[in-house]
């Protein structure tokens, strides 16, 4: 667990610390397992061709997931996060499966943010982020916005 961050530490600009994501058409099956989520869209070629889309995508609630991770590692246990809002503006594809436990090469996605705003509001220390997913050809397909609210020192 990194340690826990005080809003009086933050800077506007400052960077939250990247998280690497690697998509597999077999985590997509067990996503689907836990979220419910059967669409063939995100597990079956031939749905996904016939639909346009060419091959099976990601999630967007895995997707919007990562981001949540990204946002609630970096504030650490003591902070809250108070909103969050993810927008999917393009499709990512998974890694097709080598073996039963090994992915082929491909994408790997980029879990990045930075702080816009810091204040103070009711005696409640907030910070306002941009956030967002990258693909392996650095495209933002899922842009966000969170806001936190930090622990201050003393």
């Amino acid at each position: 667990m990194p340690e826990q961050i005080y809003w009086e530490d933050i800077e506007v600009g400052a960077e939250i610390i990247p998280l690497a994501k690697v998509a597999t058409t077999q985590m997509l099956v067990k996503w689907a397992g836990a979220s419910g989520d059967f669409n063939p869209l995100h597990y079956d070629m031939a749905f996904a061709e016939s639909v346009g889309v060419g091959k099976p995508i990601v999630h967007g609630a895995l997707k919007r997931q990562w981001l949540i991770q990204l946002v609630t590692v970096w504030m650490g246990e003591q902070g809250t996060l108070k909103k969050f809002s993810c927008q999917y503006r393009a499709m990512d594809y998974p890694r097709q499966m080598r073996t039963m436990t090994e992915s082929q090469e491909g994408e790997t996605w980029w879990c990045k943010g930075e702080v816009t705003r810091k204040y103070t509001e009711g005696g409640q220390h907030f910070v306002d982020c941009n956030i967002r997913i990258e693909n392996g050809k650095d495209e933002i397909t899922t842009p966000g916005r969170a806001t936190v609210i930090l622990p201050a020192k003393g």
